[in-house]
């Protein structure tokens, strides 16, 4: 039996899900009335396969700064330690339908950027490490499995 976790991604077996998907991993209610929604956007097969950290770091870069282009409320993108995928969180909207279409706006738009965004040693810790051409592999293969964003777990 495996201890339960204060952490709700510990909580998950990471042997019964079938990446890619998308899935609520949870919320958090404020005082004042306000719903943080953490999603779970996993790219590759936990204990499977991983992100290449340059690749990773410019899908991160690129998801950041785009998604804000569909989504007034996003709180934050981030990556997962374990390179399998991101965390996103978004203030006060449930909709997950159209967090979606969010997403794959947003990976479209990564296929077409010329750059990453903010990737240089002012504005980046680790400037040196970044790879638009594997961001765009990453965002392709994401794409190419939208249709199974939204089963989470192997049958």
């Amino acid at each position: 039996m495996v201890k339960a976790m204060n952490v709700e991604s510990f909580n998950l077996d990471h042997t019964k899900v079938a990446a890619p998907y998308i899935r609520l991993a949870g919320t958090t209610k404020g005082a004042n009335g306000d719903v943080i929604y953490k999603y779970d956007l996993r790219l590759k097969q936990p204990n499977k396969g991983h992100m290449d950290m340059p690749a990773l770091h410019s899908l991160e870069h690129l998801m950041a700064e785009l998604i804000r282009n569909h989504h007034d409320t996003v709180v934050d993108f981030s990556p997962m330690g374990c390179q399998t995928g991101f965390y996103l969180t978004i203030l006060n909207d449930d909709n997950y339908d159209a967090l979606l279409e969010t997403v794959e706006k947003t990976l479209e738009d990564v296929l077409k950027a010329e750059e990453v965004p903010a990737c240089n040693e002012i504005q980046c810790g680790w400037a040196a490490s970044h790879s638009l051409e594997g961001a765009k592999e990453l965002a392709k293969e994401l794409l190419d499995h939208k249709d199974e964003w939204n089963k989470v777990f192997a049958e």
